[in-house]
């Protein structure tokens, strides 16, 4: 048996026993290498609420492995000279230079706003050190949604961009909604729609045909089910991301298949070409941007601030993390096997992908399930990436 074999069959029988054991009621997920697909394995149902089977082409919401699409077209604007990343981020998405700084609530529960010392820059977007977050992830946030209707950014709306910022640009790595504001960037040097833009410019050359912020109706007839674990277990919901929205979300407003996020993770294995050769990223560009650029500052946990969005989410605790351009990297050989300075991160409803470009190796994960860092599926995916470690091994 060849090692790729191996390594194939090792992950599938992954993925099955995940399904059959009941932690998940479906999954799609697969591997690449730089050259090609190694393989795309479904297993289980779209929806707990029928038997309609999950097959490859299954169509999900991928919410934040969004933000590594968008983060490769600012990348391309960089190359061209388009985008400076240092220059104040306002000189291209004016709006984000009316934002302050949020000091916490006065006495009468209204929050105490102030200018921020510095500029936003498109590099501190790109990196999460801009100063904004997630209403799931930080209870600051959380407050401004429920008593000051700050609108949730799944709605994809204008006003769900208009957050405030919880710290002086640059000084604190935060996760959140700075990707988002990266495509308004984007879109204020293109002057079309983030959408458009990522078509032309990385959808389209690398064959990603079912991928869009605006699904056909042959992906929505392929969509699968959103479901929430409760504790009378999981439970098929209505929850569809607005389609179309009023703002194309750059940190997580897409949708598309294991398949084509493949061919994404591919062309960062292959030095930044597609399949035919056709030049994405040039090489030194990719040398550069998968590189930690945090300096002193480190990835944190992510705390559920609305358990029913997210558990406490941290990948591999105690372990120092890194962010790139833009991924999370892992400083340290992680215990599933994945070498040091690999690249990986997730979308809410459970998608998991890493990037190993040292084994030129990377694998994608997706369910549909709400909280975020699911046991079963997170547990499923780590079990999936150990698997393929050790069959290399």
């Amino acid at each position: 048996m060849s090692d790729t074999q191996r390594v194939v069959d090792s992950a599938r029988e992954v993925i099955h026993t995940t399904v059959n054991s009941g932690a998940v009621p479906g999954v799609v997920a697969g591997m690449t290498n730089d050259q090609e697909t190694l393989f795309i394995e479904s297993a289980g149902v779209r929806s707990v609420d029928n038997d309609q089977p999950m097959t490859d082409d299954t169509v999900f919401s991928i919410f934040s492995t969004t933000k590594a699409l968008t983060g490769t077209v600012a990348l391309q604007l960089v190359e061209s000279g388009d985008l400076d990343l240092d220059s104040p981020a306002e000189e291209y998405a004016p709006a984000i230079g009316e934002l302050q700084v949020i000091e916490g609530f006065d006495s009468n529960g209204e929050p105490l706003l102030r200018a921020p010392k510095t500029d936003i820059t498109t590099r501190q977007l790109l990196l999460h050190t801009a100063g904004f977050g997630y209403d799931f992830f930080n209870e600051t946030y959380n407050r401004l949604a429920e008593n000051h209707g700050q609108p949730s950014i799944v709605t994809a709306t204008k006003d769900a961009l208009k957050t405030p910022l919880l710290f002086d640009p640059g000084t604190q790595w935060e996760y959140g909604s700075n990707i988002d504001w990266a495509g308004q960037v984007i879109e204020g040097i293109v002057g079309t729609r983030l959408g458009e833009a990522l078509k032309t410019r990385v959808l389209d050359p690398l064959g990603m045909t079912s991928t869009s912020f605006t699904p056909s109706d042959d992906m929505r007839a392929r969509l699968a089910t959103m479901h929430q674990r409760t504790d009378d277990g999981l439970q098929a919901t209505d929850f569809v991301i607005p389609t179309p929205p009023e703002v194309d979300m750059g940190g997580h407003g897409l949708f598309s298949t294991v398949g084509d996020y493949l061919a994404f993770i591919r062309m960062w294995l292959n030095d930044g070409k597609a399949d035919d050769g056709t030049v994405i990223l040039r090489p030194d560009t990719v040398e550069w941007a998968t590189r930690n650029d945090l300096g002193d500052l480190t990835v944190k946990m992510l705390p559920g601030v609305i358990g029913s969005l997210s558990n406490d989410a941290e990948f591999f605790p105690g372990q120092r993390k890194g962010w790139c351009y833009t991924f999370m990297t892992n400083e340290t050989e992680a215990p599933t096997g994945r070498p040091a300075g690999s690249l990986a991160w997730a979308g809410l409803a459970n998608l998991y992908y890493w990037i190993d470009r040292h084994n030129k190796i990377g694998g994608y994960w997706a369910t549909q399930i709400f909280p975020f860092a699911d046991p079963g599926s997170l547990g499923g995916y780590l079990d999936m990436e150990t698997a393929v470690y050790r069959a290399l091994s």
